[in-house]
């Protein structure tokens, strides 16, 4: 194990799961607590699916960050599963941050959160996103209300997309970190493998080009991963989606979609990875993906009823 130079072991490290309602920032503030991209980010609304946790490393201290699904009121299978593994990812924790989207609030699914946190015994931080751009007046508004409301430790404004306020924040969680060894080692930042990671990478791409003509009803499952004798990386990936109609929609003219959809992909992964990547893609339809255990286990989530 790998311990920060000149600390002669005196660690500390520590859990803390981030929740909030959906959209509401929470992967790419991981992202930059961390400060590199460990969770896949989209103007659509839960897109977190697995439990992912980045590793951020403050001085002494190591931060396990639990990038919980955002939490909202379950429907389907997928839905009630993304929930669970949130409140899931709660237990145990040394700290639970809740993070508000002060424009968009998302009140009917913030709501009923704060409520359901009121009585955990967990250490409780008020998160306000978007210092950049919301009125330092509605902030401050909503942080009285939200405080009220809940019990929480701290309150802090930051903007998970510039960075402002985040090193305040980071340095406040690596002083309540307990002391212990570090449970990875130092150039780790993530805990998810190789290939669930590629995978997310994919399905980021499917959101951010195809919008909103590919409804939330797909997945990206991995097949094949190999390490090829030129230091390369071959991954074959497969897009699942519910209807045939929406084939064309991920192939696009003459598979053009499903090209500019894998190249992006391949880039990123190249480097994330730091290897050349050979990215392989193709569709299937699958009505019944959704009902599938082993979907739910690919992705890092529990089956439930």
């Amino acid at each position: 194990m790998t311990t920060p130079e000149g600390q002669n072991g005196d660690t500390k490290c520590g859990l803390v799961a981030v929740i909030g309602a959906p959209n509401a920032g929470k992967s790419t503030l991981v992202n930059q607590l961390v400060g590199q991209k460990v969770a896949i980010t989209s103007a659509k609304a839960q897109t977190t699916r697995a439990r992912l946790m980045g590793i951020a490393l403050e001085g002494a201290a190591q931060i396990i960050l639990v990038d919980t699904p955002g939490i909202f009121e379950p429907k389907r299978r997928l839905d009630r599963a993304m929930v669970n593994a949130a409140w899931e990812g709660t237990q145990a924790a040394d700290a639970v941050l809740l993070l508000v989207d002060p424009i968009k609030q998302r009140r009917h699914e913030l709501m009923p959160l704060l409520d359901a946190l009121k009585d955990r015994p967990e250490r409780k931080i008020l998160v306000l996103n978007k210092v950049d751009i919301a009125p330092k007046e509605k902030l401050l508004q909503l942080a009285q209300e939200f405080s009220a409301l809940v019990d929480f430790s701290d309150v802090f404004f930051v903007s998970a997309l510039t960075g402002d306020g985040v090193p305040e924040l980071k340095a406040h969680l690596a002083m309540l970190m307990p002391d212990g060894p570090w449970h990875y080692p130092e150039d780790q930042v993530s805990d998810a493998s190789e290939r669930l990671l590629a995978a997310e990478v994919t399905r980021e791409q499917l959101y951010k080009q195809l919008h909103d003509e590919l409804p939330y009803d797909s997945a990206v499952r991995h097949e094949k991963y190999e390490q090829r004798k030129d230091g390369s990386v071959a991954i074959h990936q497969q897009i699942v989606i519910a209807r045939d109609s929406q084939k064309g929609i991920v192939l696009g003219k003459g598979g053009s979609r499903l090209k500019a959809i894998g190249e992006a992909a391949r880039k990123e992964l190249a480097d994330i990875l730091g290897v050349k990547v050979h990215l392989y893609l193709h569709v299937k339809v699958d009505e019944n993906w959704a009902d599938k255990r082993e979907i739910y286990e690919e992705m890092g989530l529990d089956w439930v009823r």
